[in-house]
């Protein structure tokens, strides 16, 4: 069981990267920017974990794997891969996240929730959201090429070098695929059995286990972003997975789920709205100096540590978990909501007086 579960993680990390490559060179050979290219392709490939294991436990019945995946891989990218990422080096934050995508991962967030309240995300529900990643990826690439002075000279030269080796980014593409469903079954199937062995709800292994195991590839991609001083990536690449898990891999699950798909009590009453307040964090965080400090990631880590106790304590059914959620829910934020609040505020008025930093 443990053996199946390690080589489905590592089928699944080995086809994401395959995935990137070769739909990254694609993407530049058909005159993509690279910037746009970053932002779709590379976080779109990254979550291609996400989307097979999500997908394959929807079709198989296991709708508790799927929606857990979805909230759980969007809480651990903020605060675990952020708050890492901004511990090694400070790390930057483009002007076009603070007014985009942040909110558009708010809203979408919050659209998540407006559908799962009556208890399922159902076809009709899913196949909006597959649309609203059409619509979303189809308006990055024609904003990144409008933005571009000169997309066909910078284009240009990487098509004429790639042009002979197409082929090859085609079957990168192809076997990247084939390994992440292969991965993703078997993953799904290893968790399944955990989660009965050790009696364990499988929303709970889909929160906590399978959401970071999918997540690898974003971990590695940022981390490694942010150790080569590519800050911006580093923040993109997490924004952008989240994107394409709430309208993309929640979609997908959604169309492909036979009765739709089933959202626990548990993950509405609390994973849910924990998922739309790291999303809302986010906001004035990244409007602090356009930058997420070391502090902020040691938060961000701090909240994700707390979160998973909350889980385990949850799961267990202990008796401390009272009186740790009445810590959390009297001191613990409203304390960092105060701290973030007045932050927030001050770099507010330095950029209001200081027209240069508009």
């Amino acid at each position: 069981m443990l053996f199946l579960f390690l080589v489905g993680l590592v089928l699944l990390v080995l086809g994401a990267d395959l995935l990137v490559r070769g739909a990254s060179r694609l993407a530049v050979a058909a005159g993509i920017p690279p910037l746009v290219v970053g932002l779709t392709v590379v976080a779109f490939g990254t979550s291609a974990p996400e989307l097979a294991v999500s997908a394959s436990s929807a079709l198989s019945g296991q709708a508790e794997v799927a929606v857990g995946n979805v909230v759980g891989s969007n809480i651990f990218n903020v605060l675990f891969i952020l708050g890492l990422s901004a511990l090694i080096t400070p790390l930057a934050v483009e002007q076009q996240l603070i007014r985009r995508d942040v909110p558009l991962m708010i809203l979408c967030s919050g659209v998540a929730f407006a559908c799962a309240v009556d208890g399922t995300i159902g076809r009709l529900e899913g196949a909006g959201f597959v649309l609203a990643l059409t619509i979303y990826t189809f308006w990055c690439i024609r904003a990144g090429r409008r933005e571009s002075r000169a997309p066909t000279e910078a284009v240009a030269p990487a098509t004429r070098t790639r042009s002979a080796t197409w082929l090859f980014d085609v079957v990168l593409v192809v076997a990247g695929l084939a390994l992440l469903v292969l991965g993703a079954h078997w993953l799904v199937e290893a968790t399944t059995r955990f989660a009965r062995a050790l009696g364990v709800s499988e929303v709970i292994v889909g929160l906590t286990i399978v959401a970071a195991g999918t997540s690898l590839p974003e971990v590695a991609t940022s981390v490694v972003a942010a150790v080569r001083g590519q800050r911006d990536i580093a923040v993109g690449n997490v924004i952008g997975s989240n994107l394409f898990n709430l309208m993309g891999v929640l979609g997908v699950s959604g169309m492909v789920a036979p009765t739709g798909l089933p959202v626990p009590a548990s993950v509405l009453a609390f994973d849910l709205p924990v998922m739309i307040a790291v999303a809302i964090a986010c906001l004035p965080i990244f409007a602090t100096g356009h930058r997420i400090n070391r502090w902020e990631g040691a938060l961000f880590l701090a909240y994700y540590v707390a979160y998973t106790i909350y889980l385990a304590l949850s799961a267990t059914g202990h008796d401390a978990l009272t009186g740790y959620s009445w810590v959390m829910t009297t001191f613990v934020l409203p304390i960092t909501t105060i701290t973030i609040v007045v932050v927030a505020g001050r770099s507010w008025r330095r950029w209001s007086r200081d027209p240069t930093r508009r």
